[in-house]
């Protein structure tokens, strides 16, 4: 028999992970290795869950356990053996909101570098003291500003939030940040006997008194008159200011009624203090190539190669520079700009020239970090690893992915193994073997359909994948919609997007497309929610949302609509008690159901026993939580289902009401599919069961955590959700590319249901790079030509045919040979 560690495979033997039915597999090392399958086939289960656990549960036992503590460590996969395993690096996807004072430059070591060239290389002012490396970073105490905490923004009111209509008086609630009822009259009293006219539109009052009223931190105090029809002696009232009632309000209320109230009139704003830089004045005064550092976290990377290369192709000391300071043309400097170019390069080859270092990596997709940590382990010169990649392409243009499958390239030939999780069939067929997983989701999955070289798949006659990575799965169909009216954007200007104006037909489905950075988000997602939002008078999504100036000079065509929809891949929930019976409301009809029985109504239960969010039928053990925390020694703490309850959630008199044999959590552990059937005959609970099937939903547990959900299945929730409203009227809905984590045949699906909504006369615009997607729109807004500064133009718009034709768009040549493959 071969040893299995020199026979260039990686054998795994019964592994049943998650949904995996005891699979046996083997997969070959130093290549690249594409898993497929339908979502919630099982293909991350064996990806992730099996062979990249195993690999780092073997790391930590090498480990000495005081050091374990200290590592993130995951669970041992359920698996019989794995042999001939090297160690493995995984580059996942992450959906959940990283930390505000992650950048660019932290995700990628840039930071670090920059730091210590301006430390060692940088000109000084005349006598100031030199400065260590951490005072060039805001996450340091000896850098932060000192204002803002190194966080480069302060909340405060802003003066068109406290004021949202001028042309009221003060009388009629100008402004609108003042409280109600009596404390609202008391204000207007004091004002008025401060000799203020409350009755003259505040647009009239003048700004000296304006600012006074809304920013003052002055308390005067004034004598109220008594009113002539009562009997009193009038009374002493104080004054406080808009800004000073709202921040006081933040700082003491006990009331979260009166906080989110008081949370509408703020807004994040730049430190006045470091301009946003969230640094000391001290390592702002310092520069190189006569920039800040704050100018060179501001810059580029396009821009920051071409300031750095000079220093970098240095011959070493006495070269000349820009700034011609000779500690900018040292050793120092020229081996760490060497360094920094190296780095950037990579960055700039697969696609990502258009971002700064200083960008926040709350603001950057899913894809975009994914495409970071890549550029890093590039850099990091591994041999011999496994590389396990989770939808590397998600997110990404044709023309962007094109460099990535390059890097892809250099890893393995660098002398690695790429293990890569992956739904766009073009980076399959670039594969050099694949393993399929299926042929359905959930509990219909979980089985190896074919394990082998690419072109073998086109055999398997189960396999999903097969029929669309070889062209034979038919292709969703619709009949061409002309448009019914326009939505005019006339000057639009945010990031960069420069004095652009478009037309969004009325009644179509609308696919914003281009490469990465060329401004699809800022003009979906930013600027045309907000104009639409405006003008219904919502206010924003999320308390999370910033709400800076538009930026628009003109907009038409916005009375068609009577609701926006924005449909995103945020979480439906921050908490494990967050899932997905709870989000759509079918778990409120569960509630009753059980409720309605013989036997909760003999015990007199309510519906609020069968809540694992209320003490009175939740486990006593784990307050309804399911699992509770162990402390091990010398280990991190670790999660273990409740001893008491055994992850059921509720205390057991709860759990012997029983509703055709099944009690309450039986029912949040089943899949859609199953719940589909067992409810069939609830209207409530059915209704939202066959929308979530329809969106491809059916594999996922009701009682799924949110915590657990991808941000595209959290997206595709709140589609199913939308869907099961019955509602008449006119709704915009915003998708921000709907597609991205989906296989080709949840995408037909998820497809169908958009056209729907069209259908039932609605407008879709959806930001998409998905090509299938973007061939069945009516209509297409192509953004570019490049991303950065290079983008942010209109280059291409009109039904697909047209835009494919266009010599400016770099969507333009994909779409044509895909609009050529649908024909044939």
């Amino acid at each position: 028999m071969n040893d299995p560690a020199s026979d260039g495979f990686v054998h795994v033997r019964g592994a049943g992970e998650h949904n995996l039915k005891n699979v046996d597999v083997d997969v070959p090392r130093d290549a690249m290795v594409a898993f497929t399958g339908i979502s919630g086939s099982g293909k991350s289960s064996l990806a992730f869950g099996t062979l990249y656990a195993e690999a780092q549960r073997r790391y930590f036992e090498s480990v000495a356990p005081y050091a374990r503590r200290l590592l993130q460590q995951v669970g041992a996969p359920h698996v019989q053996e794995i042999s001939g395993l090297p160690p493995a690096v995984a580059l996942q996807q992450r959906h959940g909101a990283p930390s505000s004072r992650s950048t660019v430059g932290t995700l990628t070591t840039l930071s670090n570098l920059l730091r210590i060239l301006y430390s060692r290389a940088g000109t000084y002012p005349p006598g100031a003291p030199h400065l260590a490396a951490e005072a060039f970073s805001p996450n340091t105490a000896a850098g932060a500003c000192p204002r803002c905490h190194g966080l480069g923004a302060v909340v405060d009111v802003a003066d068109d939030l406290l004021v949202p209509d001028p042309s009221l008086s003060i009388r009629e609630g100008a402004i609108a940040a003042w409280p109600g009822a009596w404390q609202g009259a008391n204000l207007r009293s004091i004002v008025s006997n401060l000799g203020i006219d409350i009755d003259k539109p505040w647009r009239r009052l003048r700004k000296k008194d304006r600012d006074w009223l809304l920013h003052t931190d002055e308390q005067p105090s004034v004598l109220i008159a008594p009113e002539a029809d009562r009997i009193d002696y009038g009374y002493h009232g104080t004054f406080w200011s808009a800004r000073a009632h709202i921040m006081h309000v933040l700082a003491d209320s006990k009331s979260e009624r009166m906080r989110e109230r008081a949370l509408r009139f703020v807004r994040s704003v730049p430190c006045p203090e470091c301009g946003g830089s969230g640094l000391r004045p001290e390592a702002l005064a310092v520069t190189f190539a006569g920039r800040s550092i704050a100018e060179v976290n501001a810059l580029p990377l396009t821009e920051l190669v071409t300031v750095l290369r000079p220093v970098a192709e240095a011959s070493g000391t006495g070269a000349a520079t820009a700034a011609g300071a000779s500690e900018e043309t040292g050793e120092a400097a020229v081996r760490l700009c060497a360094d920094l170019v190296a780095r950037i390069e990579v960055l700039l080859g697969l696609g990502l020239g258009y971002l700064a270092p200083g960008r926040r990596s709350t603001t950057l997709s899913p894809g975009e970090a994914q495409r970071l940590r890549i550029a890093t382990q590039l850099r990091s010169g591994l041999f011999g690893v496994v590389y396990v990649l989770d939808e590397p392409s998600a997110g990404l243009h044709p023309a962007d992915a094109e460099p990535l499958l390059d890097v892809l390239d250099r890893l393995k030939a660098a002398g690695n193994t790429l293990f890569v999780v992956e739904h766009d069939m073009d980076v399959v067929r670039r594969a050099d073997w694949v393993v399929d997983i299926g042929p359905g989701a959930g509990e219909d999955g979980g089985r190896v359909l074919y394990s082998g070289p690419v072109a073998g798949l086109e055999q398997v006659g189960e396999s999903v994948t097969g029929r669309h990575l070889f062209g034979h799965a038919p292709p969703v169909e619709h009949r061409p919609r002309e448009p019914q009216g326009w939505l005019e954007l006339d000057g639009v200007t945010r990031h960069n997007l420069r004095d652009v104006s478009v037309g969004v037909p009325l009644g179509v489905l609308t696919a914003v497309t281009g490469v990465s950075g060329s401004g699809k988000s800022t003009l979906v997602t930013q600027v045309l929610a907000e104009v639409v939002r405006a003008h219904l008078g919502q206010g924003p999504d999320d308390a999370e949302d910033e709400a800076p100036e538009i930026g628009l000079r003109d907009a038409s065509g916005l009375d068609s609509f009577d609701r926006l929809v924005r449909v995103d891949q945020r979480p439906i929930g921050r908490t494990p008690r967050s899932n997905l019976a709870t989000y759509t409301g079918l778990f409120d009809a569960v509630r009753k159901l059980y409720a309605a029985t013989d036997e909760a109504r003999a015990r007199g239960y309510s519906a609020g026993r069968f809540s694992f969010n209320v003490a009175e039928g939740r486990c006593g053990n784990c307050q309804g939580e399911g699992f509770v925390e162990v402390e091990l020694l010398f280990l991190p703490g670790t999660y273990a289902p409740c001893p008491v309850c055994h992850g059921a959630r509720y205390d057991a008199e709860t759990l012997e009401v029983m509703y055709r044999g099944r009690n309450v959590a039986d029912v949040l552990a089943m899949p859609v599919d199953e719940a589909a059937g067992f409810l069939a005959d609830v209207p409530a609970a059915a209704r939202s069961l066959e929308t979530l099937r329809e969106v491809g939903l059916g594999y996922l547990r009701l009682g799924q955590p949110a915590t657990e959900l991808s941000g595209g299945e959290a997206q595709r929730i709140k589609l199913a959700t939308e869907l099961q409203r019955a509602r008449r009227g006119h709704a915009l809905y915003l998708l921000d590319e709907p597609t991205a984590g989906l296989h080709p045949a949840d995408i037909a699906l998820l497809l169908r249901q958009l056209h729907r909504l069209v259908d039932a006369g609605n407008t879709v615009v959806l930001v998409e790079h998905d090509l299938d997607t973007i061939a069945t729109a009516d209509w297409i807004v192509d953004l570019g030509p490049g991303g950065g500064d290079a983008g942010g133009r209109v280059v291409a718009e009109g039904p697909p045919a047209k835009v494919a034709k266009s010599r400016r768009s770099a969507t333009a040549p994909y779409l044509a040979r895909r609009l050529a493959d649908r024909r044939r």
